[in-house]
């Protein structure tokens, strides 16, 4: 699903969208009202949203669509590092800026359609750096502890939620429910000293935990 207040966007990543394997446009919008009510019409699985909507910010529909099972990535124009850590907060999977080749796009597209995180790497290390001043972490040693306190399934499931996996997909990966998910997170947050799954993905690739994404 496709939203954006121009319309020769649209058509142009239409076009470069189901140009991919596999990939449709189920839905357009150009508003924040019209896309809640497409999205429920439509309910794709994964939402290309720009964030300046006729004035409007797209951020809460981040938070609502991923809440609703759809990956959602930001197609932003803006550098401010501030605004790409709140979509990382709200749910998104990832984000790639409007001045990206074509072929860069559309892997995103394809990446995130598939389950994976995406982010350039000049935008990971800008996250990565802020957040790690944010935490003013000197001390090697209780790092070392901290991982070594993980146990083996804490670990497949820092390597999911890497991935973009969401508790659902992570427990049917697992075969766990839901809530023993849940409890497997509380755990991890407790033991790497993080508050939310940004921060969580943030040690992981820090640590080696798991794979940036390339």
């Amino acid at each position: 699903m496709l939203v954006d207040d121009h319309v020769s966007i649209r058509e142009g990543l239409k076009l470069l969208i189901e140009s991919g394997e596999g990939l449709q446009v189920v839905g357009e919008a150009s508003s924040v009202a019209e896309a809640r009510q497409v999205f429920e019409r439509v309910e794709p699985q994964l939402v290309l949203l720009d964030l300046d909507l006729r004035g409007e910010t797209g951020l809460d529909l981040i938070q609502e669509f991923s809440s609703k099972g759809a990956r959602v990535l930001v197609l932003t124009g803006v550098r401010d590092q501030e605004q790409h850590q709140l979509c990382l907060r709200y749910g998104a999977t990832g984000l790639v800026r409007k001045e990206e080749s074509r072929a860069v796009l559309l892997k995103a597209i394809e990446k995130v359609h598939r389950g994976e995180i995406w982010f350039d790497r000049t935008m990971m290390s800008d996250v990565l750096s802020n957040v790690l001043k944010q935490k003013n972490q000197k001390d090697a040693d209780p790092d070392a502890a901290k991982i070594a306190s993980l146990t083996d399934r804490e670990l497949q499931v820092i390597t999911l939620v890497s991935q973009g996996r969401k508790n659902k997909q992570i427990a049917e990966v697992l075969f766990i429910s839901d809530t023993t998910v849940r409890h497997h997170l509380t755990s991890i947050f407790s033991k790497m000293g993080v508050s939310d799954r940004l921060e969580l993905v943030i040690q992981a690739y820090k640590y080696g935990l798991a794979k940036p994404p390339e």
